[in-house]
């Protein structure tokens, strides 16, 4: 889990999003991102965003691709070790 700031500001809510849209976070930093959010309109945007771009790559549906195009790619990927 993300290290608590002493102050809450612009640059934690990227290190501190994803716990606290899953609920981890400790009340006190809970408190202190969100008393942040009240009054930070770019931030309340940019988890916003987050929140949208979330769900819409859970709705996502996996699609086979054709043996041949699979196969071109790990050639592709191993020539430039890739893992």
């Amino acid at each position: 889990m993300a290290k608590p700031p002493s102050d809450c500001r612009c640059r934690d809510i990227v290190s501190l999003l994803a716990d606290y849209l899953d609920g981890t976070l400790d009340s006190v930093t809970t408190c202190r991102l969100q008393a942040h959010l009240e009054g930070c309109a770019p931030c309340i945007a940019f988890v916003n965003t987050y929140k949208g771009t979330v769900k819409a790559a859970r709705q996502l549906k996996e699609t086979d691709i054709p043996p041949e195009l699979k196969d071109r790619l790990l050639s592709f990927l191993r020539q430039r070790n890739v893992p």
